[in-house]
């Protein structure tokens, strides 16, 4: 048996004592320490809770409490399985109509152990993080998993089966063999102009000359980042062009299916809902940004799979790969050029698009968001690596959000687009007003035509072919709709707008 293990279950014991502590001081305070049962029941309820409580606590692993390292962690680790604890005890009280004890003492209960069990934490972690009071009582504390940059600093491996050995084990341990057999094979770890280390704070690498190494390798998942960004301008900096950058996530979609596997039916469903809102709603929300970041300090924020690969090309990284693992994305990418310094990236749902205007003007048009945060920066990987669907756009785009798609089904997300009109900026019926990049794929006859007009809100293929097959179609369509409004501006507008509008509602044409 392993020290962790040891602790684990001592602390069950310890929660175990804790609740039955605390229902006995519920019940003194409520009725004078008598239950003055209404049913014979009372007493078995009772006496099953605090073993329901134990087993409920071991599946959200809150006894894991033994390696963690700072208050915020076991804080949200006792919160989010009392949570659970209490939103079953909930369901339970409904579905089987359990009427015949108190209320209070249940509730009193549970909201009496989570007090104590937080002030016990706390004082847990204390002794844990002093290295004095561990040394004066005499034990051992498990400090859990190690970062290898901060208490096995691996710097600049030698060539030496020795060292090659030390390295290969500490990555290993740190992050599984599937996930070192994937970096072995992208990077030769014993070279010392290799970095590897695992941290989340950008401290471990401001230190090194510019363009010192040929790679970096962090083993420690961006979630834990406060300031993602700028840790990845720092490794920028560090690489010289056509560096390699190897890094990990836990993104949105695999933080989903690791909580709905790890905890039973319904119960799930439940701790994902509050998984999402605290970890990926509110670091989002304007109101809520700077106080999450004020309790957790960015600690295990949610983010997309888009988001993760549109920061780094935002850095100035092309992604070369990706790879699942373990439940985590790895990446391999390479340095390009220097970052976009983006200091206001925005996340609300309210969003501005630069895009070209007439006179190859750029403007920004408003819309609804329907992708991911930094989708706009991964906009040629998009390209290079998945087909364009008809009407031009990207087959099983994954930038595109649940609700995103439903919105651009019925174009909810381009009626801000209507401020574009009364600005001047656009106007109701015209070629679509497109980004640098879809406008570099457009022939150069066909550029400058666009150039001459206001782009439109109605697109003519809605007019002429309401379902076009591939981006050649789209271009032939504007094309022809130009040529059209070269001679007759104000008949063109009022033929394709109705044209358009028959299409729509009488033929059910829809976006994509």
């Amino acid at each position: 048996m392993t020290q962790i293990t040891r602790t684990r279950i001592i602390f069950a014991v310890y929660d175990l004592v804790l609740v039955v502590l605390s229902i006995l001081l519920t019940a003194y305070i409520h009725d004078d320490l008598s239950f003055r049962p209404r049913h014979d029941s009372y007493y078995i309820a009772f006496a099953l809770f605090p073993f329901v409580w134990v087993w409920l606590s071991l599946i959200t692993r809150k006894f894991r409490i033994g390696e963690r390292t700072n208050q915020k962690e076991v804080f949200f680790s006792i919160l989010f399985s009392n949570f659970i604890i209490l939103s079953f005890t909930t369901i339970l009280l409904i579905l089987f109509q359990l009427t015949f004890f108190s209320r209070f003492i249940l509730f009193g209960t549970i909201a009496g152990i989570t007090l104590m069990e937080m002030i016990t934490g706390f004082i847990y972690v204390a002794i844990q993080k002093s290295v004095f009071i561990r040394d004066w009582i005499g034990i051992e504390i498990p400090l859990g998993r190690i970062p290898v940059d901060k208490y096995s600093p691996v710097r600049e491996a030698l060539a030496s089966p020795q060292t090659f050995g030390a390295l290969r084990d500490s990555v290993i341990e740190e992050s599984g063999e599937k996930a070192f057999t994937w970096i072995w094979g992208n990077v030769d770890i014993t070279n010392p102009k290799n970095l590897i280390l695992s941290t989340d704070t950008r401290f471990n690498l401001i230190h090194y000359q510019p363009d010192y190494f040929h790679s970096v390798v962090n083993l420690h998942r961006i979630n834990n980042l406060q300031r993602i960004n700028k840790f990845f301008e720092t490794v920028n900096d560090k690489l010289p062009v056509d560096g390699i950058f190897i890094g990990c996530a836990e993104t949105y979609m695999l933080r989903k299916q690791r909580i709905l596997a790890k905890f039973p039916p319904v119960i799930n469903y439940i701790g994902y809902t509050v998984d999402f809102f605290i970890h990926r709603v509110f670091p989002k929300l304007a109101l809520t940004n700077k106080l999450y970041f004020l309790i957790t300090g960015g600690k295990m924020r949610v983010i997309s799979r888009t988001e993760t690969l549109g920061r780094l090309c935002s850095c100035g990284f092309e992604i070369l790969e990706e790879k699942t693992i373990d439940n985590l994305l790895y990446w391999k990418a390479r340095k390009i050029r220097a970052p976009y310094y983006d200091n206001d990236p925005t996340y609300g749902i309210f969003i501005r698009l630069r895009r070209i205007g007439k006179d190859g003007r750029e403007f920004n048009v408003f819309k609804l968001r329907t992708m991911h945060a930094f989708a706009e920066y991964v906009q040629s990987y998009v390209y290079d690596n998945h087909q364009l669907d008809d009407g031009g756009k990207f087959k099983d785009d994954f930038r595109v959000t649940t609700l995103g798609r439903i919105m651009r089904k019925f174009w909810i997300d381009e009626l801000p687009m209507i401020l574009n009109m009364m600005k001047g900026d656009m106007k109701l019926v015209g070629v679509r007003p497109l980004s640098k990049h879809y406008f570099s794929l457009y022939s150069e006859d066909l550029q400058r035509k666009r150039t001459k007009v206001k782009p439109g809100l109605v697109p003519p293929y809605y007019a002429q072919h309401p379902t076009p097959t591939s981006l050649e179609d789209v271009q032939r369509n504007e094309l022809e709709y130009l040529q059209e409004y070269e001679k007759h501006p104000f008949k063109t507008d009022v033929k394709y707008f109705f044209r358009a509008m028959y299409n729509i509602f009488l033929r059910n044409a829809r976006s994509k």
